[in-house]
């Protein structure tokens, strides 16, 4: 991979990040094919953001794998096995496919099959961290056959992995189990700051809390849980429906990922509410905005 042809399949967020950090001089071309440039509606507003963090806007996703040696799909969770079922017969024999989606260790393994029966080389890719602001340098774990190609290329892009020993699915394991905590701490957030605003108790809650686990910091934690929640619930939601599976494939019940599916998705889909500005040092006035667009009224006195 002499002249690394890097193509990005989604080009949300995390797509982006990786555009804007990455070392241009590390690869010959850096192409990003993403489904909302299908959309009339969308389309423009795709490409201009594609080429303003220097990358080619694909036509189509024939033309977007074409020339591709490494392919990173970055999509949302419930189109990332449909997005490599898409890419397999389309991709460059011994092609690198670096899944980063968050999916449960089943449905990597179905994305897998269907890239290595192709003649591609799937590795399997969990973002560890928030993409921002690391970009490129946020933690990843990697797992699978091809590890040590990964490496490589991962070294020459100047990003950050370690390798989970094991098949397809293990690095994805790790992600998803972890989520548990880290997203369902998010909706609890929502349920405990919602419930203590609407009730007027919010101020001896947190108090309380402060109290309990010195040093924690709920009033900021929590604001920026719920920040977290509006601004990407819906791609947290679809997430968890992958976490909930994990857990499912596991033998257990998961009631919890379950629940923080609904959280997510309520508020990432809330309509009503102000996402361009939210203060994620105070959770007051994003509940009371949350609260608001439930139809939910203004909370009620503060508790003596």
């Amino acid at each position: 991979m002499d002249g690394l042809k890097i193509t990005l399949l989604g080009f949300g967020e995390a797509g982006g990040a990786l555009a804007e950090g990455w070392d241009k001089g590390a690869y010959a071309s850096l192409t990003a094919y993403d489904i909302k440039l299908t959309d009339p509606a969308t389309a423009e507003a795709m490409a201009a953001r594609i080429e303003a963090r220097g990358a080619k806007v694909a036509t189509s996703l024939e033309d977007a794998l074409a020339e591709a040696d490494l392919v990173v799909s970055l999509v949302t969770a419930d189109q990332a096995q449909i997005a490599a079922e898409a890419a397999a017969p389309l991709m460059n024999q011994g092609a690198l496919f670096f899944d980063g989606n968050s999916c449960s260790p089943g449905t990597k393994r179905n994305s897998s099959a269907a890239i290595e029966a192709a003649g591609a080389r799937y590795v399997d890719v969990a973002v560890m961290g928030p993409i921002y602001p690391e970009r490129h340098k946020v933690p990843l774990l990697i797992a699978g056959p091809h590890t040590g190609d990964a490496m490589a290329v991962i070294e020459r892009l100047s990003m950050r992995a370690g390798i989970v020993e094991g098949d397809v699915g293990s690095a994805s394991t790790v992600k998803m189990v972890r989520s548990i905590m880290m997203k369902g701490m998010e909706a609890l957030f929502a349920e405990l700051l919602l419930s203590a605003t609407k009730s007027g108790v919010d101020a001896r809650v947190i108090a309380s809390l402060d109290v309990t686990f010195p040093g924690f910091g709920f009033t900021e934690r929590g604001a920026f849980a719920l920040e977290r929640a509006l601004v990407h619930g819906k791609r947290r939601a679809a997430e968890m429906k992958e976490v909930a599976r994990t857990v499912a494939e596991l033998g257990l019940p998961n009631p919890m990922a379950t629940a923080t599916v609904e959280w997510h998705d309520r508020l990432g889909t809330l309509q009503g509410v102000d996402r361009s500005n939210i203060d994620t040092t105070r959770y007051s006035e994003t509940c009371a905005e949350i609260l608001s667009a439930m139809g939910l009224g203004e909370k009620a006195d503060k508790a003596a």
